[in-house]
């Protein structure tokens, strides 16, 4: 049985709390809202370095490029955390440009740490399981040199539309059983507390390898996207080391940094 959204409240404050060990620069200052507009909006206003803030539900949730995250009550996960990469030791740009592939990582491991679930990445922002989409993330530029990182996990198959069952799932739906939230914050906190340290020392290439490990379609996948010419489409080769996406078309390679890819 799901508890209340005030239970939920209290709970997630004592597990961040009593995982601080873990956390590293991560809960700082820990927010909790039964619902809000943007989890990523509240952080920006009201969070500094290492601060968090946890939705109950989004009524204003939002991806890339404008898409709209469906985030009912109780059904999945909604957080957003505020980092600093441009702090990093080594190569504060390139730190700041693998936050998003870092994340992807970090939630994929967390799951699993969680709930035993094995989780790709796609580029540049998803995860999925069974072919199907489990979650998300979005990173907004903030002040003084910050980034907010919101990401949502489908906790409970009430956490997407039913028009969207061929392509999207949920822990709960590929596990056959109830997922305890709360676990799977604090799992997937920590296991970002570790990659945002990969980031901040300047450990690139052990975050980009595990990334690479975890996305199948990064290599020989079809896709499609829209430059100012008009619509490409090529065959993924891999990414960067500044974690552009690497399309083959013919005989050269393109570099893809940003904008909308279809997967064919």
């Amino acid at each position: 049985m799901r508890s209340s959204r005030a239970d939920d409240g209290l709970r997630y404050r004592a597990e961040i709390e009593r995982a601080k060990p873990r956390l590293g620069h991560l809960g700082s200052t820990f927010v909790f809202l039964p619902a809000t507009g943007s989890t990523n909006d509240v952080a920006m206003d009201r969070c500094t370095h290492g601060g968090v803030v946890v939705a109950d539900e989004q009524t204003a949730g939002r991806g890339r490029r404008g898409h709209t995250w469906f985030s009912p009550p109780g059904a999945g996960l909604y957080v957003s955390v505020v980092l600093a990469p441009s702090t990093a030791r080594v190569d504060p740009m390139r730190a700041t440009a693998l936050v998003t592939l870092a994340a992807g990582v970090a939630l994929a491991e967390g799951i699993a740490a969680a709930t035993g679930l094995a989780a790709d990445v796609k580029w540049p922002n998803d995860l999925y399981v069974s072919r199907r989409k489990i979650g998300g993330i979005l990173a907004e530029r903030a002040a003084e040199g910050h980034v907010v990182l919101g990401y949502g996990i489908n906790i409970a198959a009430s956490a997407f539309p039913p028009e969207l069952r061929d392509r999207a799932t949920s822990l709960e739906s590929e596990l056959g059983r109830e997922v305890d939230r709360v676990h799977v914050l604090v799992e997937t906190l920590a296991a970002l507390s570790r990659r945002y340290d990969d980031l901040l020392a300047g450990r690139f290439d052990a975050i980009l390898d595990a990334w690479r490990a975890r996305a199948p379609a990064a290599e020989g996948a079809r896709v499609a996207w829209t430059t100012s010419e008009g619509m490409r489409s090529g065959t993924t080769a891999g990414i960067d080391d500044d974690g552009a996406l690497l399309v083959r078309i013919d005989d050269r390679i393109e570099r893809i940094l940003a904008g909308e890819v279809a997967w064919l």
